[in-house]
């Protein structure tokens, strides 16, 4: 449940703290009218012979993602990418290897709580959509893998876009945006058993199925999943369980999905990070729950842990109309719900509603920071396609309500409190709607053009105690546009520019004078692809008004504390390629080169004139070499580097985090018996088999820096039967 920043740390349920829930009422009744109404279609659909059915789950995801026809930077990962070293780590560290990004992991292991920040902007500035529906918190602006733990075995491609991207839902992309399309519907019937173990005594057990398309036009397929580990850090425990179930109806112009998928986690909280002495006598050590008795003994709370649960309903219908025409219309729901649990010791009884006994004004005490919330709305795109031009119209309509409150489950001197008494409630909402128009035109064979208009209106209400009162709202135009060369068959150059804007999130709002933010990106690229060498690179210029800088600090709950910064921007170059050099080497090299300066910055009526911006290395480099020795047998070289960078904006010297240069070795050898199995896949991963001693990840408390130590050498092994 916590956002994951990079650099800075909040909990999902800090992230809103408070609120007294309005009435929700009808929401799942409407919901699931909704699941009635698009099945009663399923009897008017018009039936065809499945062999003349198209791939529309293209349709799905036409509205958000690009090709090598648009000017706008990305990478894209498909099933078969991931599936070599999917052993229960977290997508952000399966896309570790993607240019211009930098993962952690805050139990050390890649299990967990994990992170992403790409050209050095943290979780919150990249868009996540799952099937085009938003996935960022609505609130906090971040991502949480962990309440979706193993969704990578249910995921059928994703693309990274690098930059403001094209428009797509929720809240703006300022960094990148990572939309991810589940798994196609099959054909076949299908059966996979999966299991993994490494160290940490980290294991994951996955079981997924498929019935088929059952008269050539119904398919219905699942995963149950569970993943546990002991984390690199101490008591960095996880304990996680997910599921996946999807409806499919096929026909040949029409696809009818509905997907109903989530899952819960129990993580011993290991956010607090460790100072520098500590890092260099124990790099495992984790302060979360420690306490001293009545006795003066040094304790551990044996469940200082996060706690949640959440699950997504979501209904698509796309519809190919004609060889022209395609729609896509959805519907979702997301519901949330869970708490973290902290021994607070000497805590101000008034602090939390109890009156002092006697003379005694603190107390120890065992408290839960609850969010219950919902998200819910729709989506929609219109496409259509001829020989010249391509045209996409769409938009969505999204609502947030957060509850959020407080509970004392145990106090030492529990003064007139009740069992369930609430010492906090709070209460905010957010509605999100938008609409765009994008265009591809060509203008001849070899020129193209982009256009891409989106209109966005965001209003926000909140009444935390952090917050106040808050009652804003925001109206964004967000126009991008581009030309695509093809110099030749090989040769494609492209240009565009592109506008964002993007308001504050909850925890900004409690700094207080806080104003949105607004970025102008810049992207020239040159694409060569040829049978054995594919590479693409691209400058880029990203110039920001009022950037909402990471400080580096946190406030006294952990919620990363954010300033404006007047005028900043992010200037680099990026190189991406695959090199086939025979059968069986391929080389996949790729690197940043970036300069991310604050201009003129002021920070408590202090001039620091130009700085670099907090969590921005200037360089960042990764690299695969794969060898294929035999039929089905892969050996895999992956190597990491990424440069040294600041934890705070004035360049501290206290605050710089070291560079550090990881390789990870990765073996897979697949075996297709003729018999019972359909494929019989064995895989293993050594991770930093070199022993690097290194951290991914910090912050500064005052003038002292505190550190996230990933684990050394460690390893996962996995076997995957499939029927």
């Amino acid at each position: 449940m916590k956002t994951f920043f990079l650099g800075t740390y909040q909990g999902n349920v800090l992230s809103c703290k408070g609120s007294k829930v309005q009435n929700r009422t009808g929401i799942k009744s409407i919901f699931f009218l909704l699941f009635s109404i698009f099945y009663s279609l399923f009897s008017f659909a018009q039936e065809k012979d499945s062999t003349q059915v198209n791939q529309l789950d293209n349709v799905l995801v036409s509205a958000i993602r690009v090709t090598t026809k648009t000017p706008v930077t990305f990478s894209n990962l498909d099933k078969k990418d991931i599936k070599f070293r999917n052993l229960g780590q977290d997508i952000p560290i399966l896309m570790n290897y993607l240019p211009s990004v930098v993962t952690t992991s805050d139990a050390g292991n890649g299990l967990g709580y994990t992170g992403i920040r790409v050209r050095g902007s943290d979780a919150t500035r990249v868009n996540v959509t799952i099937n085009g529906i938003p996935y960022n918190d609505s609130e906090s602006q971040g991502t949480f893998w962990v309440n979706m733990p193993d969704f990578a075995s249910s995921v059928e491609s994703l693309q990274l876009q690098r930059g403001v991207g094209t428009s797509t839902n929720g809240s703006g992309a300022f960094g990148a945006s990572l939309n991810m399309l589940t798994d196609n519907y099959a054909a076949k019937a299908s059966a996979e058993v999966s299991s993994s173990y490494g160290s940490f005594n980290s294991r994951k057990n996955t079981v997924k199925f498929s019935s088929g398309l059952l008269n050539d036009h119904f398919e219905l397929a699942g995963r149950l999943s569970t993943i546990k580990s002991d984390g690199y850090i101490d008591r960095g425990s996880s304990d996680l369980k997910s599921y996946f179930l999807q409806g499919t109806y096929v026909g040949k112009t029409t696809l009818i999905k509905a997907l109903v998928f989530g899952g819960t986690q129990k993580t011993y909280q290991s956010w607090n990070g460790i100072d520098g002495e500590t890092l260099k006598e124990n790099r495992k050590f984790n302060s979360a729950g420690i306490y001293t008795d009545e006795f003066g003994n040094t304790r551990f709370y044996d469940n200082e842990t996060d706690n949640y649960q959440q699950d997504h309903y979501q209904l698509h219908w796309s519809e190919s109309i004609s060889d022209k025409w395609s729609t896509n219309l959805a519907f979702h729901y997301t519901k949330g719900k869970g708490y973290f649990e902290n021994y607070k010791e000497d805590a101000d009884m008034a602090e939390y509603n109890l009156s002092p006994v006697a003379n005694v004004t603190t107390t120890d005490l065992i408290r839960q920071k609850w969010l219950d919330n919902d998200f819910y709305g729709t989506t929609f795109s219109v496409k259509y396609k001829e020989e010249k031009l391509d045209v996409i119209f769409g938009g969505g309509w999204n609502k947030y309500e957060g509850d959020h409150f407080g509970k004392v489950i145990w106090a030492r001197y529990a003064s007139q409190s009740e069992l369930g008494d609430h010492y906090y409630d709070d209460f905010s909402a957010k509605t999100d709607g938008n609409i765009f128009a994008k265009a591809n035109y060509q203008f001849t064979e070899k020129l193209s053009f982009y256009g891409d208009l989106q209109y966005r209106n965001v209003t926000y209400k909140a009444n935390g105690a952090e917050t106040g009162l808050v009652d804003d709202s925001f109206n964004f135009f967000n126009p991008k546009a581009g030309l695509n060369y093809e110099l030749d068959t090989k040769n494609t150059l492209y240009f565009s520019y592109a506008r964002a804007n993007r308001e504050p999130n909850r925890t900004d709002y409690e700094g207080g004078n806080v104003k949105p933010e607004k970025l102008n990106d810049f992207e020239l690229g040159w694409r060569f692809n040829s049978e054995r060498f594919q590479l693409s690179s691209n400058f880029y210029y990203m110039a920001y008004k009022d950037q909402l800088i990471l400080t580096g600090t946190l406030d006294e709950v952990g919620a990363p504390i954010r300033s404006n910064s007047e005028k900043s921007y992010r200037l680099g170059f990026e190189v991406d390629a695959t090199i086939k050099l025979s059968e069986k080497f391929i080389l996949r090299p790729n690197f940043t080169l970036s300069d991310n300066k604050n201009v003129d910055l002021a920070v408590a009526g202090q001039n620091y004139g130009t700085t670099k911006i907090a969590y921005s290395p200037a360089v960042i480099a990764g690299n695969i070499i794969v060898y294929s020795p035999i039929s089905n047998l892969h050996l895999s070289l992956l190597q990491k580097y990424v440069g040294e960078q600041y934890m705070n904006n004035v360049e501290l010297p206290e605050a710089k985090l070291a560079d550090y240069f990881i390789n990870d070795l990765n073996v897979s050898y697949e075996i297709k018996p003729k018999s019972v199995f359909k494929s019989i896949l064995i895989t293993g991963l050594v991770n930093n088999f070199l022993d690097k001693k290194y951290s991914s990840n910090g912050y500064m408390y005052d003038i002292y820096p505190y550190y996230y130590p990933q684990a050394g050498i460690n390893f996962l092994a996995g076997l995957t039967l499939k029927f």
